[in-house]
C-alpha cells in the first residue's frame, strides 16, 4: 500500500504558532524513528525497488538545464553568516534567495574569476546556482537546512577533497565581500550574500531514474520529479516538501490543500500510512490514528526538540 511522505522544515521562528491538526496527528502517531537523511527514505517511496538515487545537486541541474558538460555536481546555495566572537553561525533565516538577475550576474562574475580553473557556475532558470566541477570529488557535505541556526564547522564539508571544497568556499565569501549584487542588496536594506553553500554533490546525469509517485513542494532534489508525467495523489506513494512554518498562514494553505487532502486518503483506506517528517525524526501515522483519543496534543515544535 502507498505512503504520502510530507516534510517540513521549521525555520526556529522566535514565536512559533500552534499548529492543531498536524499536533494531533503527532500525537496520535503508531511511532517515530530516527532520520538520517530524510531524502533517501522519501525517494524509496516513490522509486521502483533497486533505483539508485541520484544526488541531489545532478538532478536539480538535469531537470533545469538537462546534460551539461562537467564530472560533478553541487547546489551551491548563497547564504548569509552571522559571525559571532568565537564562531560562525548560520541563522535561522541565512537561507537567501536570489533574483533571476542577480544569479546571472553571479554566474557570469564567478566564471570570469575562475577561469580556467575546472569549475564553473551555472545559473538555473528559477535563480537556483549550480557548481559544475571537471572532475569527480570523493566529498561529503550536508544540505545547509540543517545547520539554521547553528555553528557551521560541524556541517563543513568532510572526506579526502574536503581541503579543496573548503577553500573555494572561502575564496567566494572573499570575492563576494562588497560585490555588486551585494552593494545592491545593502542598498535595499536586504541581506547581503556572504557565501555560497556548496552541497549534494554527485556526478553529473544524463538523465533521471523513473518514478512511481508524485512530488511537490519546495525541495530541490523532488522537484527535479515534479513535472514528469505521474498520478498526483490518491493510491499512489507521493512526497510533499513544504518550509512553511506550521501554524502560518503559509502552512494553513499548505494544510488544506495537502495534508487534508492526505488524510481524507487515509481514512478511506487509499492509502496505507501518512509520514510527518521534520529535523532529525519521522513520525507514522496509521489508519488507526483518531483512535487514540486520549493521547494529550503538545506543541508540535516539542516533538521535534
Amino acid at each position: 500500500m502507498s505512503t504520502h511522505y510530507f516534510r517540513f522544515t521549521r525555520r526556529g521562528a522566535v514565536n512559533p504558532q500552534r499548529a492543531p491538526l498536524l499536533e494531533r496527528l503527532l500525537a496520535r502517531a503508531d511511532g517515530s524513528s530516527a532520520v538520517t537523511d530524510w531524502r533517501v527514505d522519501a525517494f524509496r517511496l516513490i522509486a521502483p525497488p533497486m533505483t539508485s538515487m541520484p544526488a541531489v545537486g545532478a538532478a536539480a541541474l538535469y531537470a533545469d538545464m538537462g546534460t551539461v558538460d562537467g564530472a560533478w555536481v553541487f547546489l551551491a546555495t548563497p547564504v548569509h553568516y552571522v559571525a559571532e566572537m568565537s564562531n560562525v553561525r548560520l541563522p535561522a533565516d541565512g537561507i537567501l534567495s536570489l533574483r533571476q538577475s542577480e544569479a546571472d550576474a553571479l554566474a557570469a562574475d564567478f566564471n570570469r574569476v575562475w577561469d580556467d580553473a575546472g569549475i564553473r557556475l551555472l545559473a538555473g532558470r528559477r535563480a537556483d546556482l549550480y557548481c559544475v566541477v571537471d572532475d569527480e570529488l570523493d566529498v561529503t557535505t550536508h544540505d545547509p537546512a540543517e545547520a539554521l541556526d547553528r555553528r557551521i564547522e560541524d556541517y563543513l564539508p568532510a572526506g579526502a577533497a574536503a581541503p579543496r571544497l573548503r577553500r573555494l568556499m572561502s575564496e567566494t565569501e572573499m570575492w563576494l565581500f562588497e560585490h555588486a549584487v551585494n552593494r545592491s542588496r545593502d542598498a535595499n536594506a536586504e541581506d547581503t550574500i556572504n557565501g555560497l553553500w556548496l552541497w549534494g554533490g554527485g556526478c553529473a546525469l544524463a538523465s533521471l531514474p523513473p518514478v512511481d509517485g508524485w512530488t511537490a513542494g519546495d525541495d530541490p532534489f523532488f522537484n527535479a520529479f515534479a513535472a514528469r508525467p505521474q498520478s498526483s495523489a490518491g493510491a499512489v506513494s507521493g512526497v510533499m516538501v513544504t518550509a512553511a512554518e506550521p501554524g502560518s498562514a503559509e502552512w494553513r494553505d499548505i494544510e488544506s490543500r495537502w495534508l487534508e487532502r492526505s488524510l481524507a486518503d487515509l481514512r478511506s483506506g487509499r492509502i496505507a500510512r501518512l509520514d510527518l517528517s521534520a529535523g532529525s525524526r519521522c513520525f507514522r501515522v496509521g489508519a488507526r490514528w483518531n483512535w487514540r483519543r486520549w493521547r494529550r496534543d503538545r506543541p508540535w515544535w516539542e516533538h521535534f526538540a
